[in-house]
């Protein structure tokens, strides 16, 4: 009995990844976005739009299990304001090569360092960070600081965050997610659910990078390593100090009630800085954020950051 139970769970699960498979081949060959930088005898996915001007580059970083597409909607919007800003993928997330273990704060970081001085872009940089991505931004930003303008912190963590106690039951559950989500991917069962791989609202070409990030297996083994590395990355961004004079704008997304007492960790960098702006979209979610609907908010936190940076002295005769 327990032998064709087995055998019957076996062909389903069988069948659930095969289904998964034709499910994603059914949406059809596509070629990623970007250009592919080699940071020394590996390659990360690099996607920069807008016109060089000399206005600072607006330099993101995703989340946890994001990538470069995550910013596709708030890259369009600066496009069409003229601003230039680069996107990329982490290490063996989306379409860039694995790296080495562990991916921590540290090596995302050093990773980073590399892809910029390869990307020929100039800073000084305004820094973007999303969720996990806000402590690599800070860690970046304390090592390199003559490469700052100013930061943009979208539903950010902070080491602020991580150090309270309650965080902990947060990111065991997160690892938890991680574990599955590995196991998952690796065997193809996440294929499955291609169609559900946007969840933020972006433009096509994002959407469908999404998508094809969502359900592969390399993506979701390297997300769950850096959310194990979470709080040993938390730690080296709280080694390092922000400058009170870059402008800092925060923009968090939900019930700013309910979320209050996290908004106040979120809000750290904002009220230290010297030129510091916030803002709450209640409509939007932590990852919808991102998305079309509501990226204008985003816009007009970098507007804040732009607005703040000293203006160059006028040309003498």
């Amino acid at each position: 009995m327990i032998k064709l139970l087995l055998v019957g769970l076996g062909v389903l699960l069988a069948l659930w990844i095969g289904v998964g498979f034709a499910v994603v081949a059914a949406a059809g060959p596509f070629k990623p976005s970007g250009t592919f930088v080699d940071i020394g005898g590996r390659k990360l996915r690099l996607v920069c739009a807008g016109p060089k001007s000399a206005l600072p580059v607006v330099w993101m970083e995703a989340g946890a299990w994001g990538l470069a597409a995550d910013f596709a909607a708030v890259q369009q919007k600066l496009t069409a304001r003229g601003l230039r800003s680069c996107a990329y993928d982490r290490a063996g997330l989306g379409f860039s090569d694995p790296g080495p273990k562990p991916r921590d704060s540290a090596a995302i970081v050093a990773d980073l360092e590399k892809l910029v001085a390869a990307s020929g872009e100039r800073g000084p940089f305004i820094l973007m960070g999303h969720s996990m991505g806000g402590q690599h931004v800070r860690l970046f930003a304390g090592k390199n600081p003559d490469k700052i303008a100013g930061l943009v912190l979208l539903e950010a963590t902070t080491p602020e965050m991580t150090s309270d106690p309650r965080a902990e039951r947060f990111l065991s559950r997160v690892r938890t997610v991680g574990r599955i989500t590995a196991v998952a991917g690796t065997l193809g069962m996440i294929r499955i659910a291609y169609g559900f791989g946007d969840r933020i609202g972006l433009p096509p070409q994002g959407s469908i990078e999404k998508k094809h990030a969502f359900v592969s297996g390399g993506h979701a083994r390297t997300a769950a390593d850096e959310v194990l590395a979470w709080t040993q990355g938390s730690v080296q961004a709280g080694a390092v100090s922000l400058d009170p004079a870059w402008p800092v704008a925060v923009v968090t997304a939900g019930d700013a009630a309910r979320m209050a007492e996290w908004n106040i960790a979120r809000r750290a960098p904002e009220r230290a800085s010297r030129a510091g702006w916030y803002e709450n979209v209640p409509d939007a979610e932590h990852a919808t954020l991102l998305g079309l609907p509501h990226a204008d908010a985003v816009v007009r936190a970098i507007d804040h950051v732009l607005g703040a940076l000293p203006r160059p002295a006028p040309e003498t005769l």
